[in-house]
């Protein structure tokens, strides 16, 4: 009897000293914990945007209204179809209605200026609606305007705000995608590709 109660004593000691063991190498490596939902997602949020205002004011605004083909929309109608789809998240997680329609209008925008103020506006206005929710309020539900794209479903089913953030950052990507070929298509390296010095 006394054999297993000092074979399961002698277990419980090495299993102690092996977790503060591995407690004190993680404190050593310097390793953080993983940042919560609200902290994530921000963080691509705001990489998304800045790759996007980055191209915004660097692409010349003589070429503002280039096509990559005669078909595509411009260089700027497709900043401002990024910008605006922002919104689809940013006003829901406000409680206000999602926008009526897709995007402003090219002529709205005098200038480049104005243009990319309206690019830097859509993602600060989406980051202050993510610090707002927080990880909490992040997880709410709300109806969603696109049912993951699938038109016969847009505005019956539900999608967590945090999802819905997360398909508009993979949007913003996607756009971001595409007006790197406007760059290539206009003889330019876009800002991401160039080297550093």
């Amino acid at each position: 009897m006394k054999k297993p109660v000092i074979l399961v004593l002698a277990l419980v000691v090495a299993t102690l000293f092996a977790t503060r063991a591995l407690a004190q190498d993680s404190k050593k490596t310097g390793a953080k914990p993983a940042p919560g939902a609200s902290e994530g997602l921000l963080k691509q949020w705001n990489n998304i945007g800045r790759k996007l205002i980055a191209m915004a004011e660097d692409f010349p605004s003589d070429k503002y209204d280039f096509k990559a083909a005669p078909t595509a929309r411009s260089f700027a109608d497709r900043l401002i179809h990024a910008a605006a789809a922002n919104y689809y998240f940013t006003n829901l997680a406000n409680g206000q209605k999602p926008p009526t329609e897709e995007e402003p209008p090219r002529s709205q925008f005098k200038d480049k200026a104005a243009l990319i103020a309206y690019v830097k506006k859509s993602f600060a206005d989406g980051a202050a609606a993510i610090k707002a929710k927080g990880d909490k309020g992040l997880s709410d539900s709300v109806v969603d305007p696109f049912a993951e794209d699938n038109p016969e479903n847009a505005g019956k089913d539900q999608i967590r705000l945090v999802d819905l953030a997360y398909s508009l950052v993979e949007h913003s990507g996607e756009c971001y995608g595409q007006l790197t070929v406007y760059y290539r298509a206009a003889g330019i390296v876009p800002p991401e590709s160039r080297p550093t010095t």
